[in-house]
């Protein structure tokens, strides 16, 4: 077999299976949208981490999810937008703890912007309440996770893309 066409099957297959994962998990819990949210597959993020390519199924992932925002079409592009950036920076981060705070930077930023701009919620409170909840989720539970991830050769390896 090619193996352009195998590397391009494998990223299709990932991409799918986490965009999928993403979706799914976001769309299954009640907690993931609005003002205090806690968005547990957001901690599929730091899977940029070891590999960047994993940005293509995580914001597919998270385009899929904003569908069944109650915030409607504005948080499908622009909390989309908010991951894609998160998901960049992470990209270009040496450094797993620093890498946890990009999600919660951009989305609280962000997403605390949509909120002031069609609830009319106060900016800095929902900023900080989004900011808060990425933290948790992507921050103390998934620097612990990845951590962990990260000392096991074998399943990094399996996580890299060929």
């Amino acid at each position: 077999m090619n193996t352009n066409k195998s590397n391009y099957q494998e990223l299709l297959v990932k991409s799918a299976l986490i965009a999928a994962l993403y979706a799914a998990l976001t769309m299954l819990l009640p907690f993931s949208y609005l003002g205090v949210q806690f968005r547990v597959a957001e901690v599929l993020t730091l899977l940029v981490f070891i590999d960047r390519r994993y940005v293509y199924g995580l914001t597919f992932g998270c385009l899929i999810a904003n569908l069944g925002s109650p915030l409607g079409p504005i948080d499908v592009i622009f909390g989309t937008l908010a991951t894609l950036i998160a998901l960049q920076l992470i990209a270009r981060t040496k450094n797993l703890l620093l890498a946890t705070l990009w999600p919660a930077i951009v989305n609280g930023l962000i997403i605390g912007a949509i909120l002031y701009y069609l609830l009319d919620l106060p900016y800095l409170l929902s900023a900080a309440q989004v900011f808060f909840g990425e933290f948790v989720v992507v921050t103390l539970i998934g620097y612990f996770l990845f951590k962990r991830i990260l000392r096991d050769e074998k399943l990094v390896s399996m996580l890299k893309f060929s």
